[in-house]
């Protein structure tokens, strides 16, 4: 599980900013928000199972959700697999000229079989700048490495490391080299983070393959998938694939392409194993008087709303997530759904039932209509805004102080103030009206 997440000169984050999981000594007006909303750990740190980020338009809350997404790729695939001349992804916060030349920074502090970690790491364009790796087995937090550019310390906890140490690039993580040498600590490391999913944007692409794939592969994932559809009220009675080898596909499309061409296309694929698939969805035809006489199928991509095609695609990952207790990074999760529909996959988080093992979600979005005492709790609200020099800073409901100084109270109306502005974070519109002249000529 997430406890918290910090990143620094990162994008539009100039200073460092913590997302936090922990829940804090507060209460929601609804005991069973308390209840569903947090998951104990032990008497000393109790988890929150969701958290909302909300803020303007370019205020930074892509770029958080981009942070978490660069940090999981480099540690899981890119740094590895990337060249020693090759430059490292990040972008430091570009519009001071005291944060354009320095590393950006990224640090997670997780919760894995019981045990705490922190790991982060320093890195520039050139190099990885400084990383580490601590957890704590009793009540002192012991350091596992710790590095200081190509000087690599590791501790005695953690076991054969020396080879990872000689093999590691100056633009490459000593984790992932570790973990690909079969370091036992490293590839826990690395496994936990592979169990973050991030979805970002608002385009089905980068999420859609793996709902395709869990469909039309996983008995279970298929059932439960279904289920979901159907119960969103978006009038689908059942959902099938149909299968076409790709060569099929090729000549259909392309009936006049010169055989040696297709061939050429083809030759790193098995025709006749590569399978290309169609979403199909059943709905009921009826007679005159309202009554069901048969099944009418509908090709998902074509024939479906584009809302509906969004619901299918994210079902996967949140299934996934659900079933396996894992977590879930969303940016802008209400794109294309309707506001209830939104809510109640969010609820799937916030139950004892529906997320027994666990897992969390944390989420993006503009949609105010989410933003409820009956809903969340105030720690799960979130809000990103940019200061005069356009660098953006995160805080939380939980840390906001009102009238005279008091923290925000829990049966407040949390959509209304901040609509009104009493929390920060929303946009500072000027007249629109003065944009469009109607005397002037087109």
């Amino acid at each position: 599980m997430l406890i918290e997440f910090t990143v620094g000169n990162f994008r539009s984050f100039k200073e460092k900013a913590t997302l936090s999981m922990v829940a804090a000594k507060i209460k929601a007006r609804d005991e069973n928000i308390n209840k569903n909303n947090t998951i104990v750990i032990n008497d000393k740190m109790t988890l929150l199972t969701s958290a909302g980020i909300y803020g303007a338009n370019a205020s930074g809350k892509s770029n958080l959700i981009k942070a978490l997404g660069f940090m999981r790729l480099f540690v899981t695939k890119y740094s590895t697999k990337s060249q020693s001349n090759e430059e490292i992804q990040v972008t430091p916060f570009r519009l001071c000229t005291e944060t354009e030349t320095k590393p950006s920074f990224f640090e997670v502090v997780f919760l894995l079989d019981n045990m705490v970690y922190r790991y982060g790491f320093e890195a520039d364009s050139k190099q990885i700048v400084s990383e580490w790796l601590f957890y704590t087995p009793r009540k002192s937090e012991v350091r596992l490495f710790a590095r200081e550019g190509n000087d690599i310390q590791i501790g005695r906890d953690f076991k054969g490391g020396g080879v990872a140490k000689k093999a590691t690039r100056s633009n490459a993580l000593f984790l992932s080299t570790a973990a690909q040498l079969n370091c036992e600590t490293a590839v826990q490391i690395l496994g936990w983070f592979s169990k973050v999913n991030v979805i970002t944007g608002i385009l089905d692409i980068s999420y859609r393959g793996f709902t395709d794939r869990k469909f039309t592969e996983d008995p279970i994932y298929h059932d439960e998938i279904v289920k979901l559809i159907h119960r969103a009220d978006v009038d689908i009675e059942d959902l099938t694939s149909e299968a076409r080898p790709f060569s099929e596909v090729v000549s259909e499309f392309f009936p006049d392409m010169p055989q040696d061409l297709q061939q050429f296309i083809l030759q790193d694929k098995n025709p006749d194993e590569q399978m290309v698939f169609k979403l199909i969805s059943s709905h009921t035809k009826r007679d005159a008087n309202g009554m069901p006489v048969s099944s009418e199928k509908f090709d998902l991509e074509n024939d479906e709303s584009a809302g509906t095609q969004k619901l299918y695609g994210i079902s996967g990952p949140i299934i996934d997530t659900l079933l396996c207790g894992e977590i879930l990074i969303i940016d802008e999760i209400e794109a294309r759904l309707h506001t209830l529909l939104t809510r109640r996959l969010i609820q799937l988080f916030n139950s004892k039932i529906t997320n027994p093992k666990n897992a969390q979600l944390i989420f993006a979005t503009h949609d105010t209509n989410l933003l409820s005492n009956k809903l969340f709790r105030r720690d799960q609200i979130w809000f990103v805004e940019k200061d005069e020099f356009s660098a953006s800073h995160l805080y939380s409901l939980a840390e906001i102080k009102v009238d005279d100084n008091n923290s925000v109270r829990n049966d407040a109306l949390f959509e209304d103030d901040y609509l009104h502005g009493r929390y920060g974070a929303i946009p500072l519109l000027g007249d629109l009206r003065e944009m469009v002249n109607p005397s002037k000529e087109c």
